[in-house]
């Protein structure tokens, strides 16, 4: 017997995660660790003394990454690059953002993340996921959960294959909080799947490759690491199928926020505020009157990281394709293209179903995330957005002064009268500005 914890012994009882396998040999029979050359392309310390990584004040998109060239045998684990993340595994506090591409199956080899819960999301062909308490087949369209401290080890049943990783520290992913919404919707707790306990009897040499704080150890050991006969627990690997994902959103006017697509989310050390949130975006309905339907203009507190498993990307506000990301810092300014707001604020607002044969997702992460030097020049795939990209962007307001002033006149307030309000302001920066007049909506100058 063999028992492995996911939490502190003395958690709540309705936080604690452990796991007890029942196996052939216990972990403990293997030769010392020995560091391993990594390619230096793990990062886990994001902070902004690490020469390794900078922060970047702008949007940021990446073209799809490379499979591996045929000639080359790069296998899931040497094929993981990071994007870039925010923390330190050693404070227990943040996250990685990593992708993977290898074209090599992981054969007498086995990998352990001591640094955190590792989300996957397979975009080019499935994974065959072998872990010590089962196996799972895992495609494009599904995402798999693996625990800190469980060792796997990766097949690509397809051949070359790619995808996405979010690595978070100290905290563990759980079902959101429904709250109004009820119990049904969202994401729902029968539709996780978890792994049978699969055992093979196996003596022939082995190698366990262990991640520590963005740095890789090795062992030697003469018989394979998973040979669990059975187990029991709540700290355990599983996966999900993201179509499955129920829709929850507006059906009158307005939007919801982004946050109503969340599939799993992480906490934070800070009480009510989560460390990341995955949220997908899958086919939907939407029927909204008197709304502009396109993701509205918007400066986040959240960092936003997006990818696409497959399909076609409808935004303008950057370039996103299968196998690629895009990045928006903390409370930078983004939204749609100006053709695309005049576009659709002239949409016939009729019920319409969108997301066709599409799937994207958004890491929704709760801090400023630092990039690393893979993400900036060695991946060759960063580009970023025309410097004139909103250079054409105008304002609407006047266009409907005279409806504004008709619902001014039915209210029994006085209409606007532009050219007196600016014929009455000094010039700020050569430009003449207004103030709004009191009792306009509820503002005061």
């Amino acid at each position: 017997m063999q028992q492995l914890n996911g939490t502190s012994f003395v958690s709540s009882r309705g936080f604690q995660q452990h796991a007890w396998f029942y196996r052939i040999l216990p972990s403990v029979a293997h030769r010392p660790l020995e560091r391993i050359y990594s390619g230096n392309y793990f990062e886990t310390n994001f902070a902004p003394s690490n020469p390794k990584v900078q922060f970047a004040p702008k949007e940021l998109a990446w073209d799809p990454f490379d499979l591996p060239d045929e000639n080359e045998s790069v296998d899931f684990v040497q094929g993981i690059r990071t994007i870039g993340g925010h923390g330190d595994p050693t404070t227990k506090e943040g996250l990685a953002v990593h992708i993977y591409t290898a074209n090599t199956s992981m054969e007498k080899r086995a990998f352990c993340s001591t640094d955190g819960d590792m989300l996957l999301l397979p975009q080019h062909g499935r994974l065959d996921i072998q872990t010590e308490m089962g196996k799972m087949m895992v495609r494009p369209g599904e995402l798999a959960v693996i625990q800190a401290g469980l060792r796997f080890k990766v097949s690509l049943p397809d051949g070359p294959s790619r995808g996405y990783i979010q690595e978070i520290f100290g905290a563990h992913y759980e079902l959101p909080e429904l709250g109004v919404v009820g119990s049904n919707g969202c994401a729902l707790p029968r539709d996780f799947e978890y792994p049978l306990a699969h055992f093979d009897i196996d003596q022939s040499p082995w190698t366990i490759v262990y991640k520590l704080c963005g740095e890789l150890f090795a062992c030697q050991q003469d018989h394979t690491p998973f040979d669990v006969v059975a187990w029991h627990g709540n700290y355990a690997p599983y996966k999900y199928q993201l179509e499955r994902f129920i829709n929850v959103a507006h059906v009158d006017r307005d939007q919801s926020d982004p946050t109503c697509y969340c599939v799993l989310t992480a906490k934070s050390k800070i009480p009510g505020v989560a460390l990341t949130e995955f949220l997908i975006f899958t086919p939907k309905w939407i029927a909204t009157q008197n709304t502009f339907r396109p993701p509205y203009y918007h400066r986040n507190v959240a960092s936003e990281v997006m990818g696409m498993m497959y399909g076609e990307w409808k935004g303008t506000g950057h370039v996103l394709a299968p196998g690629g990301l895009s990045y928006e810092p903390s409370f930078l300014p983004h939204g749609e293209s100006q053709e695309r707001f005049l576009e659709a604020a002239s949409w016939e607002l009729k019920p319409e179903r969108i997301m066709q044969n599409t799937m994207a997702f958004m890491m929704h992460i709760n801090s400023h995330l630092s990039m690393t030097n893979f993400a900036l020049k060695d991946s060759g795939k960063l580009h970023l957005s025309p410097a004139d990209m909103w250079d054409n962007v105008r304002g609407g307001f006047l266009n409907h002064l005279e409806t504004i002033n008709k619902e001014l006149s039915a209210s029994g307030r006085d209409p606007l009268n532009i050219r007196e309000l600016a014929s009455k302001v000094p010039l700020a920066n050569g430009v003449k500005c207004a103030g709004v007049p009191n009792g306009i909506n509820g503002h005061v100058k």
